[in-house]
């Protein structure tokens, strides 16, 4: 099946307390293998990123979330040359036990306080976001 040239994709940004839920992808991943990430995924053409948000993250981790708002929006060209506008959301777990899918092979709650060295590169935007948002609160 050939890919879309261009897709939304939607990424669960799970914060409980201060920890924040990594997952690392499998070594034979085509995309970014052995990669470590946030849950998510591209959405079906017409679903609601909220819906697709839910699902792909319950189907990722088995967590049912709470999303809270989006943290940001990133851009990109993927190495195979597909193109991607990816939200990322601020979501609450309803409970913290994770059971992975097929897709990764293992996860964290790093603290976003002080592991600030294991957020992934890509997602260190956002997590200055939420500490803005959480910042407020006080």
């Amino acid at each position: 099946m050939t890919q879309p040239l261009f897709a939304i994709a939607v990424k669960s940004f799970i914060v409980h307390g201060t920890k924040l839920l990594i997952l690392k992808r499998r070594p034979n991943d085509p995309h970014k293998p052995s990669v470590w990430e946030i849950p998510g995924g591209r959405i079906a053409a017409g679903e609601n990123p909220y819906d697709g948000l839910l699902r792909e993250t319950k189907e990722e981790t088995a967590l049912d979330i709470e999303p809270i708002c989006p943290l940001g929006v990133q851009h990109f060209t993927r190495d195979d040359g597909q193109r991607i506008t990816m939200i990322i959301f601020y979501c609450k777990p309803s409970h913290t036990h994770v059971r992975l899918s097929e897709e990764h092979t293992d996860y964290q709650w790093i603290d976003l306080i002080t592991d600030e060295e294991n957020i992934p590169y890509w997602i260190r935007q956002e997590a200055l976001t939420w500490k803005k948002l959480e910042n407020k609160k006080e």
